[in-house]
């Protein structure tokens, strides 16, 4: 029997028509009227989109992303076949376990918002963070690289892929330090995300979050979620509330848990956008899985005929 995922995007693919599909659907009108309020953002959404720098502001961009996954899922669920597991990349956990069951939208978008005051809070002044990208390079030498720079590995993506974080002086240190490599296949990329996400420098952003996670009053778990730290599917609210933890201090390995979307069997696999990076991801790493985002389509309907078109072919 063909099993079916979800995948939820982090930062790094938001844009101004990122609700387009949404908002095509009449089911979720009133939902998006909502955002367009100053209630979750503290500006109307319509404002906030029509800004491409605040789209990207640490602030607005963890509930921003939050809202854009939630409203394609409301605009599809119906749709679609129920997820047998799902997947969050950094942030997209938090939709994750809303799309579980365990959150409404309103609590999530809360919950993101919460979490990207509280990161945003261990960045002091004159000491800016930074992420970059770097590729073509093994974990291990770039690991010794990041302990002379006093930098973290801060996600995972590959055996020769990985975003490294760290103070923005660091990070620009090394990067002279990797070119000077002069390794052909080597590619390094500044991200437009300025908090050490998933690193130890987040550690004074635990307390709020706890105290946030330990007030929420979560429901049931209705499909397990692949917990980003270490790829383990969370079944009840206590695993959920440990890894939404976990995972803002420790490094986020997503190659695992792309491995262990194979492992579990699943043939057709749907990122719920905005942006498509993690389709892109998977599909690399595993082929033979049929996987595709939102964000490639200009329709709700095509989006669930493909989805029908791939279970039927498995």
């Amino acid at each position: 029997m063909p099993r079916f995922a979800l995948l939820c995007p982090g930062q790094g693919g938001q844009e101004a028509h990122m609700f387009a599909i949404a908002n095509s659907n009449p089911r979720v009108a009133a939902l998006l009227d909502q955002f367009d309020t100053s209630q979750y953002f503290g500006m109307p959404l319509t404002a906030l989109l029509a800004s491409p720098s605040l789209m990207f502001e640490n602030r607005f961009a963890q509930p921003l992303i939050v809202a854009a996954t939630l409203a394609n899922w409301l605009a599809l669920r119906e749709e679609l076949p129920p997820p047998d597991v799902i997947a969050g990349y950094s942030v997209g956990e938090v939709s994750a376990h809303a799309i579980s069951g365990e959150l409404d939208v309103g609590q999530a978008i809360h919950l993101a918002s919460i979490r990207a005051t509280a990161m945003q809070s261990c960045v002091k002044p004159q000491a800016a963070h930074a992420m970059l990208s770097v590729s073509g390079l093994p974990l291990a030498p770039l690991q010794e690289i990041c302990f002379s720079h006093h930098l973290y590995i801060a996600i995972v993506t590959g055996e020769t892929n990985a975003i490294v974080a760290g103070l923005r002086d660091d990070i620009l240190k090394a990067e002279q330090a990797l070119r000077a490599h002069a390794i052909a296949q080597l590619h390094l990329s500044l991200l437009p995300v300025h908090i050490a996400s998933h690193t130890p420098l987040m550690a004074d952003a635990l307390p709020a979050m706890k105290q946030v996670l330990d007030k929420l009053p979560f429901q049931a778990i209705t499909t397990p979620v692949l917990a980003g730290v270490n790829a383990m599917k969370s079944v009840n609210s206590a695993e959920s509330k440990q890894s939404l933890l976990a995972q803002m201090t420790q490094t986020i390995r997503w190659h695992e848990c792309m491995d262990a979307l194979d492992e579990a069997g699943m043939n057709v696999v749907l990122e719920l956008g905005p942006g498509s990076a993690l389709s892109r991801m998977l599909q690399s790493r595993h082929p033979h899985i049929a996987c595709r985002s939102v964000a490639d389509f200009r329709s709700s309907s095509a989006v669930a005929e493909w989805v029908r078109r791939q279970m039927l072919r498995d």
